[in-house]
């Protein structure tokens, strides 16, 4: 995303550089001087200036669109087998983290959940180097899962499950929010994103067992059965 992000704005330098110099070419080249008549002498029908305006934007466009399709094919990319799985469920005006730990005996071999409010921002947890997949659902309205340090975000749609796969590589505290506009209190929709070792990870699910945070909170069944669609990649935005 970062070097996709970086090309797009070198190619966009260069094209701006370019403008710009024919800008202050013309100013100079064509300027009124003395003696020159009051109406400059009219051109048309440059037919092959005409053609090369034409296509160099679509040649432009080609290229962009040929490295966005090549970076989202890789962001979206699918572990064969993730390491761990996280079920977020979007709802007004927080979220709500399923951690689905139950064959991982470390953290106690139980699903495990950390549910934010509207006075609670609620904190997610990662294990630094490894899988994970985020199954993304939500409880009544659009939101977007999005983490700007990751440079990633997905829409959270009623009805709808959307699903990616991450792996942190820096340890780190990060701020995530919903990026969709969702209603009133909308800004108030922000998470804090821990990427820890792995042992700090488990000590963390173990914390929530022992506080009683168990079992998977799910999306009122009202809501998930609006669209009957399966998990796809719809609603994923490049950052």
């Amino acid at each position: 995303m970062e070097s996709m992000w970086t090309g797009a704005w070198i190619a966009a330098l260069i094209v701006g550089v370019f403008v710009w110099g024919l800008i202050i070419f013309a100013v100079v080249r064509f300027r009124r001087r003395s003696g020159d008549p009051e109406i400059p002498r009219q051109s048309r029908y440059h037919l092959p200036l005409e053609v090369l305006y034409t296509m160099v934007p679509f040649l432009i466009i080609g290229v962009l669109f040929f490295y966005t399709v090549r970076t989202q094919s890789s962001v979206l990319a699918k572990d064969t087998k993730p390491q761990h799985t996280i079920n977020v469920v979007g709802q007004k005006w927080s979220w709500t983290f399923n951690y689905m730990e139950a064959d991982n005996p470390a953290a106690g071999s139980v699903v495990t959940r950390e549910a934010g409010t509207i006075e609670k921002i609620p904190d997610l947890y990662l294990p630094v180097n490894e899988s994970v997949r985020f199954h993304l659902n939500s409880a009544d309205v659009i939101h977007s899962f999005w983490v700007p340090a990751f440079y990633f975000k997905m829409d959270v749609i009623p009805g709808h499950p959307n699903q990616f796969d991450l792996t942190p590589t820096r340890v780190g505290v990060y701020d995530g929010k919903c990026a969709e506009f969702c209603g009133t209190y909308h800004a108030n929709m922000l998470f804090k994103v821990h990427v820890v070792p792995v042992s700090e990870y488990n000590a963390h699910l173990q914390k929530l067992k022992a506080a009683g945070q168990t079992g998977e909170v799910k999306a009122p069944a009202s809501v998930t059965t609006l669209a009957g669609s399966s998990p796809s990649q719809e609603g994923s935005e490049g950052k």
